[in-house]
């Protein structure tokens, strides 16, 4: 199953740098506030390499807070974009807020499989 996360931590992250460095007339625009945005993002990538890299979860959740600060400060380099402090907290509060809700998550499903299978045993 973390194969299953690998895959999707690393696709999203593509995908969220593609956009992120693009030039501004490129970048799709949704009805949504932007903050939603990169919260909801930042919160699936956050979860999605917490749940595919289960042995490093610490190193996991520095290297996604290490990305967003390194995808904000490229920003300052595309013409017409601009990273921002502002941005950069919601993102980082949004992947450590996806890791935790993941890791919650995780824990649940864990404790509600083995409380099955401890009632199947009896």
């Amino acid at each position: 199953m973390s194969v299953i996360f690998r895959w999707m931590a690393w696709l999203l992250l593509v995908a969220v740098a593609v956009l992120t460095l693009c030039p501004i007339a490129l970048r799709p625009v949704t009805s949504a506030p932007a903050d939603l945005e990169r919260a909801l993002a930042f919160a699936l990538i956050g979860g999605a390499f917490f749940l595919g890299y289960p042995k490093h979860r610490l190193a996991v959740v520095l290297f996604v807070i290490g990305l967003v600060g390194l995808l904000e400060a490229t920003q300052n380099l595309v013409p017409g974009r601009h990273g921002q402090m502002h941005d950069l907290t919601v993102k980082v509060f949004s992947a450590v807020v996806g890791a935790l809700t993941a890791a919650l998550l995780e824990r649940a499903v864990t404790q509600a499989f083995s409380h099955k299978g401890r009632l199947s045993r009896s």
